[in-house]
């Protein structure tokens, strides 16, 4: 489960717009750069970062097990050809390549979140991007935060709830139906619940955030996120 934890690493201490800082740098220089070195130096980076924060890997792959099965699929998909030679291996590597780097993007994604409390981002984006669209925004953000771990957990239960009433003897398409309705219903109910909730607590557009402040490190890590989204147009 991918959620914010307490901890003393550095990340930990970093502003957080420091951080988000690095995480645009980063999507960009993964998407911008497709070589195998470029890659090698980015999977460098990465391993940096996730041992800064202390994510551990096969958790975090475990998490976003969905989306690596799309991710390995793809690959697959693009090599194949209609004709012979029925494998084009250019097209594979290409997409093999761009899955890749999706995956790395993922991973120093997960340290931001594993590192940055909810209020934390909000006050960060509220206060990068001024008035009413900052506030949209960071409103957004903190409820995808808080809503998403919690649709995951609805999604584990009712897989496993129909795994204990054989459902696994059922065909493939008939699981993949039933659980997509079963998640879109519970999903819908958090959605009422959650308006209930945010109506009943007097929900405000502009509530009392935590403060921030820039220090010498965050300036550091911000010259580097700097330096590292100059390198995709160098």
């Amino acid at each position: 489960m991918l959620t914010y934890e307490p901890d003393d690493t550095l990340a930990h201490r970093l502003d957080p717009r420091a951080k988000l800082a690095v995480q645009i740098g980063f999507a960009t220089t993964a998407l911008a750069h497709t070589t195998i070195p470029a890659l090698a130096v980015l999977s460098l980076l990465t391993a940096g970062i996730l041992y800064s924060t202390r994510v551990h890997l096969i958790r975090t792959l475990v998490a976003f097990r969905f989306a690596l099965a799309i991710l390995v699929i793809a690959p697959l998909i693009a090599a194949l050809t209609l004709g012979p030679t029925w494998i084009d291996w250019a097209d594979g590597q290409a997409s093999l390549q761009a899955s890749y780097r999706v995956v790395l993007i993922l991973l120093v994604s997960a340290a931001y979140v594993r590192s940055t409390p909810i209020r934390h981002s909000r006050a960060a984006i509220q206060r990068t991007i001024p008035g009413k669209p900052g506030q949209l925004l960071g409103i957004g953000i903190a409820l995808v935060f808080r809503f998403l771990p919690v649709i995951q957990r609805d999604i584990t239960t009712i897989r496993d709830a129909m795994a204990a009433r054989l459902g696994t003897e059922r065909s493939a398409l008939e699981r993949a139906s039933t659980l997509g309705i079963r998640s879109l219903a519970r999903a819908f109910e958090r959605a009422d619940r959650l308006s209930l909730a945010l109506q009943a607590r007097c929900f405000a557009w502009n509530p009392t955030l935590p403060p921030l402040a820039f220090s010498r490190r965050d300036w550091g890590v911000l010259v580097f996120a700097l330096a590292l989204g100059l390198t995709a147009v160098l």
